[in-house]
């Protein structure tokens, strides 16, 4: 259908299509065809025609108007930069991810929108992952409750989430909703009862999506529906963006969903201009919305093709090979195979003595000055805490840092953010249900240990010194004394729990000064907050939380960028979640307070649910100077490089679906598969293809590497992963290296 038109459209003579590995150089390609089309014709001024002037910028324009797209907002950050730092910042552009585009669009156009669709004026709030959930399961109760809604061994939180995803995949690909059950039924095996599922998964999401547009709500698949559907259709729409952009510049778009194929041909069929780089060996999220395939046909719409061959790192020297045992070797590899000196392999018996292993090759290696710790990185196909703690710890008693790379945890794993939630229950009434004796014990530990701050040794150093200061600048709750204070000091109540005067406590001088003070102190401050909520001058629940965050947590303090993070995606994660709150008020007010909106807050998030990133910031400073740790979809989305690869639990059969879930019936959606069904061979032809381009692009991003592997995973079964006849061949290099140099020792002796 759309395949076929996009056929028969015309190339754009000065378009190009710039394809290659990874760090094979497209993006600064993309950075210099930005610097050439930017000096094109200076800007003009807005009194000044263009007639009979050369060049693409039209009359009017104060600047180039160049669309600047990046697969996500960590690359965005860094080309930005790059296209900045190459133009001396002397040349406007629009930066930003195709999701962000396509928000950005529909919130500026949404009055037409309203037009087309006959909504209800008023300003669209667009819903983040966590809170999306929450309410579709608030819609869907009664079919979640009735088991009409529901899957063999899938919870009801994930099934929800499924039936979302499915909306969100059918948008990004460019299929009409209604079409999702048909896709279904012709993808997946008939026969097994699941027809009426699909009939009503597609029914659900009809409902869910009249009901968040009635209430101005928008969620990723909304957004993306609109967009496609009724906004890029639009003549008053596609006037306005052929006068707004006359040239896109779109860097990865093996990573770009197959809505952002339909802007590109709209772009190019107006007369932009267009640079596209394309990685054959990428397609990073394929399964969670991308259509590689599909975007590659916007080669044919270039008029000229850019193949930089260059294969950077090992994929020059072992890709090929690593790929053909890995994938087509079926467990077998040849006899009397060279692996290069820079494939190294770490086999041990246990999980634990792995890790302990690699870590100790890191510090000798860093010692050494063999490399140093921002040249490394560990990755694996499941980052899991074990392995994350372990290593963190082991490097971090030799003074090497250790940053977990787009470290998606729940909130709740952070010890301060558990403190900050048993603190909303402690000053608002009514949550009294959700506070108890241990969360209370680690409350007091967190809030009542601080980095302090030098004093002087004597009085006479300091006029002002006197005992009760340098007490409070000492205070300090550790675990044990934390908890007698809990034990005694702690009164449950379901509507206003207490922490008691530490003289509640008969022996309160077991605890010691230092913590009796810093108790107090959190319970004098818990009384202030309690008496301004009651007397309303607490303006909401997030300034308490800005509020503890300012008094405990960085008012003495540092902290580490990952917890400092974690604080910035509680905040946003909060303003998100009252705002939403206001709105669903004044639409369908309701007579529970704030007490029960915290209480479903405070829920939400000690269920583990994963919250939507913050804005992405860099860190800076000493975790800058630290070993990386990632799984391999994170990496592979940072688009990062580094000298030293340790691939970790290199045995693990995980490795073939690259550690990232797949959403689910995300197959069925990609554009060269609408209509087919989707059977075991497809999926074991999708594993096989995937693992080649894991193996391809990893293998560029490093000079040296290291397989890390152990006889038995972390459930104690054997490992035998698609990459075991690799790390065979690399242990058979090694010990035919260690012969030949004991042969050589021997000659010479």
């Amino acid at each position: 259908m759309v395949t076929n038109l996009n056929k028969l459209k015309t190339a754009a003579t000065d378009s190009i299509w710039i394809v290659g590995g990874a760090r094979s150089g497209k993006t600064a390609r993309l950075v210099e065809q930005f610097c050439l089309w930017s000096k094109t014709v200076k800007p003009l001024p807005a009194n000044v025609s263009s007639r009979g002037r050369s060049g693409r910028w039209r009359a009017g324009q104060t600047a180039p108007a160049i669309l600047v797209l990046a697969a996500n907002g960590d690359n965005r950050l860094e080309l930005a930069d790059r296209i900045a730092i190459a133009t001396q910042g002397k040349y406007a552009f629009h930066s930003t991810t195709p999701f962000g585009f396509f928000e950005q669009e529909v919130l500026l156009f949404w009055p037409l929108l309203l037009q087309s669709l006959d909504l209800k004026a008023q300003f669209p709030l667009r819903l983040q992952p966590e809170t999306e959930l929450e309410l579709a399961a608030r819609l869907w109760r009664r079919e979640l409750d009735e088991g009409i809604l529901q899957q063999t061994g899938v919870s009801p939180n994930r099934m929800v989430r499924r039936t979302l995803d499915l909306l969100q995949l059918a948008a990004v690909s460019g299929t009409p909703r209604e079409e999702i059950p048909h896709i279904l039924q012709q993808g997946f095996a008939a026969g097994d009862g699941s027809n009426s599922l699909w009939t009503s998964m597609g029914e659900l999401l009809e409902r869910w999506r009249e009901w968040c547009l009635t209430r101005g709500l928008l969620t990723y698949g909304i957004v993306c529906e609109l967009y496609w559907r009724y906004l890029l259709p639009n003549v008053t729409y596609q006037q306005q963006l052929a006068s707004r952009y006359q040239a896109v510049i779109a860097d990865d778009v093996d990573d770009y969903p197959a809505i952002s194929g339909h802007l590109f041909d709209r772009m190019l069929d107006t007369g932009a201009a267009g640079a596209f780089s394309y990685n054959r060996d990428g397609g990073v999220r394929l399964g969670l919305g991308a259509d590689t395939e599909y975007l590659a046909r916007l080669e044919s719409r270039c008029g000229s093709v850019e193949n930089l061959d260059a294969k950077a790192g090992l994929s020059s020297e072992i890709g090929d090979l690593a790929v053909s045992l890995a994938v087509n070797s079926e467990g077998f590899y040849p006899l009397g195979l060279s692996l290069p000196g820079s494939v190294r392999s770490l086999e041990t018996t246990s999980r634990a003595q792995l890790l302990r292993e690699t870590a100790e090759i890191i510090v000798d290696a860093v010692k050494s000055k063999a490399v140093e710790a921002q040249e490394i990185a560990v990755v694996a196909p499941g980052m899991d805490a074990i392995a994350r703690y372990s290593l963190t710890e082991i490097l971090a008693r030799d003074g090497i840092a250790a940053e977990s790379l787009n470290d998606q945890r729940p909130l709740s794993t952070t010890p301060e953010i558990r403190a900050l939630l048993t603190l909303l229950a402690l000053v608002y009434p009514g949550l009294g249900r959700l506070v108890d004796r241990d969360a209370v014990a680690e409350m007091l530990v967190i809030l009542g240990s601080q980095k302090h701050r030098e004093l002087p040794e004597t009085a006479e150093d300091n006029p002002t010194f006197n005992l009760k200061s340098k007490i409070q600048n000492l205070k300090s709750i550790d675990q044990v004394r934390a908890g007698l204070i809990a034990d005694h000091c702690f009164c449950p109540d379901l509507d206003r729990p207490q922490l008691l005067e530490i003289t509640a406590f008969p022996r309160w001088d077991r605890v010691g000064h230092r913590a009796a003070l810093a108790y107090e102190q959190i319970v004098e401050w818990i009384e202030q907050q309690r008496s301004q909520q009651q007397e309303r001058l607490l303006p909401s629940p997030i300034a308490l939380i800005d509020r503890a965050i300012q008094k405990f947590l960085i008012n003495d303090r540092y902290l580490p960028f990952d917890r400092l993070a974690a604080l910035r995606e509680l905040i946003e994660t909060a303003a998100h979640y009252w705002v939403l709150h206001a709105r669903m008020q004044r639409v369908e007010p309701t007579n529970g307070g704030d007490s029960e909106t915290i209480a479903r807050f405070i829920q939400l998030l000690r269920q583990g649910t994963v919250t939507a990133n913050p804005f992405p910031v860099r860190s800076q400073g000493p975790e800058a100077q630290a070993v990386t740790l990632a799984n391999i979809f994170q990496y592979r989305s940072s688009r990062r490089a580094h000298k030293w690869h340790f691939w970790l639990d290199a045995g693990s059969p995980l490795w073939l679906s690259g550690g990232a879930a797949t959403l689910f019936g995300a197959p069925l959606f990609v554009r060269s598969q609408l209509g087919r069904p989707w059977g075991t061979e497809d999926e074991t032809a999708a594993d096989q293809q995937r693992l080649r381009r894991i193996l391809v692009d990893l293998l560029s991003r490093c000079s040296v590497l290291y397989l890390c592997h152990s006889e038995l995973a972390v459930n104690g079964q054997e490992q035998t992963g698609p990459l075991l006849p690799l790390i065979n061949s690399s242990v058979s290099c090694q010990q035919s290296a260690i012969r030949h140099s004991g042969t050589s020792r021997k000659e010479k002796s």
